[in-house]
């Protein structure tokens, strides 16, 4: 069973290995962020993956954000 983690973010182990997805695709937020970072705007995200909304987009930003608030950093000391 998939969870939801927003209306739009889901992870479903059957669905690209149970990495975060847009909900109902096989788009990875991992993706969307990794174009943006690249330069990609949002209306080439929108172009290049038509089921793609700016919503879709937001939410992926959203998780993860989310998802670095709550990471553990683990630091070595000399």
């Amino acid at each position: 069973m998939p969870l939801t983690l927003t209306d739009r973010i889901e992870i479903n182990p059957a669905v690209m290995l149970g990495k975060p997805v847009i909900r109902g695709t096989r788009i990875p937020v991992e993706l969307i962020i990794r174009k943006l970072s690249e330069g990609a705007t949002e209306a080439d995200l929108l172009d290049a993956y038509p089921r793609l909304t700016l919503e879709d987009i937001q939410a992926a930003l959203a998780y993860a954000a989310e998802s670095l608030a709550h990471e553990v950093i683990l630091l070595q000391t000399a």
